[in-house]
């Protein structure tokens, strides 16, 4: 089912958190809002979940809107990220809940109970109780009570916060295959930029409140909109400096060197933003007698720092500064700190950045933390009952 955001706003006294959200999110799509803590994504979910109400503004779900109706009877599933499972029951209890809040007869109850916890790989721990299950179970019978009663709409605020990054990894792809198995819709609250890039369709980036892009992780990250886009997914390295003008191609001019990008409108003479990302680069020794064009630049190497498959080599650019080049550990090539090194890249690798468009998204908020995902079991638990 479709969720359409229209013009949502949400503040506190003079202070907004959620500022104009626009949003629209197909049905069976998964769509992430990513940003980092404060930026107005839990705040957004919560809205949207019924926990916490819009200054102003409209949610649609399925083309009718729901501002007005409590949590339970706008019949979203959510899953929190502190499980928020009744502790005196056990898992097949706890999945059977939303059932029998909505009357559904008992046998119906236990047959969809035990196609969801064959969904989540459970059928074994039924009979079990929270406290006797690992952190990932939990979690597991959390999305298989959020789902059992086949909502429209599936919300999931930082659903893998509390787990290791094994065990994240793997609920990852079980998310993923109940995703396309079940194709509800659904809307994830994340921090993680690999976890959004892993699961979602398209990601929505929030920062103070706004959303200063929405795309596909590939688009995000090859093409932001923003410096701020850019920097938050992913590493980068950003120059900055005048652009010159040519036929079929523009110069970027980084100390005394020029980098080449493509045309991108008519902005000679004035300052842009040009991305590299970190991979895109590959490092040489020089002499001193190289000679640099528009894909490389002279520099010095500061330091290196080994991470297994790859290492990080920070590298200060004349007339810039320090980069960051990420690429794989060779043992045959030995370079140290203090050696002159040429950065090169392929035509094509270095990407303008857009003149920046948010505005009033780089106010500072002193409102109050827009995370409910701190609120204590019990709270969360009372919420879910409301479901």
């Amino acid at each position: 089912m479709s969720l359409d955001l229209i013009d949502l706003t949400k503040n506190y006294g003079k202070n907004g958190v959620v500022r104009n959200v626009d949003l629209s999110v197909k049905p069976g799509e998964f769509l992430t809002l990513l940003g980092p803590s404060g930026s107005g994504k839990t705040t957004t979910l919560s809205m949207v979940a019924g926990f916490t109400q819009q200054t102003s503004g409209s949610i649609r779900l399925g083309g009718n809107e729901i501002n007005s109706l409590p949590p339970h009877k706008r019949n979203i599933g959510v899953v929190f990220q502190n499980y928020a499972l009744f502790p005196n029951m056990s898992a097949a209890e706890n999945i059977a809940f939303p059932l029998k809040r909505r009357k559904i007869a008992g046998a119906q109850v236990k047959e969809r109970v035990k196609q969801a916890l064959g969904l989540v790989h459970l059928e074994q721990y039924a009979d079990r109780y929270p406290r006797e299950l690992s952190g990932g179970q939990q979690q597991r019978v959390a999305l298989a009570r959020a789902v059992v009663f086949n909502p429209p709409l599936l919300l999931m605020d930082e659903p893998l916060g509390a787990l290791d990054k094994k065990l994240r990894d793997t609920l990852q792809g079980e998310i993923r295959r109940i995703h396309r198995e079940l194709g509800v819709t659904v809307v994830l609250v994340t921090h993680d930029q690999e976890e959004a890039l892993t699961l979602s369709d398209r990601i929505a980036v929030f920062n103070e409140g706004r959303i200063e892009q929405c795309d596909t992780g590939e688009n995000l990250y090859r093409r932001p909109n923003t410096r701020f886009v850019a920097n938050f997914l992913g590493e980068s390295n950003i120059f900055t400096g005048d652009a010159e003008m040519y036929d079929e191609h523009a110069l970027v001019k980084v100390g005394d060197t020029r980098i080449k990008v493509d045309r991108f409108g008519s902005t000679a003479g004035k300052p842009v933003s040009v991305l590299l990302r970190p991979e895109a680069c590959a490092v040489a020794r020089v002499s001193d007698a190289h000679q640099f064009d528009g894909c490389s630049l002279p520099g010095v190497v500061a330091d290196l720092v080994y991470l297994g498959s790859s290492r990080r080599i920070e590298i200060d650019i004349p007339g810039h500064g320090r980069i960051t080049v990420r690429e794989p550990a060779l043992e045959a090539d030995r370079l140290s700190a203090g050696d002159p090194v040429a950065v090169s890249w392929e035509h094509g690798a270095a990407t303008v950045i857009p003149a920046e468009h948010v505005g009033a998204a780089s106010e500072h908020s002193s409102a109050p933390r827009e995370d409910y995902r701190s609120t204590p079991d019990s709270a969360s638990t009372a919420r879910m009952s409301n479901l």
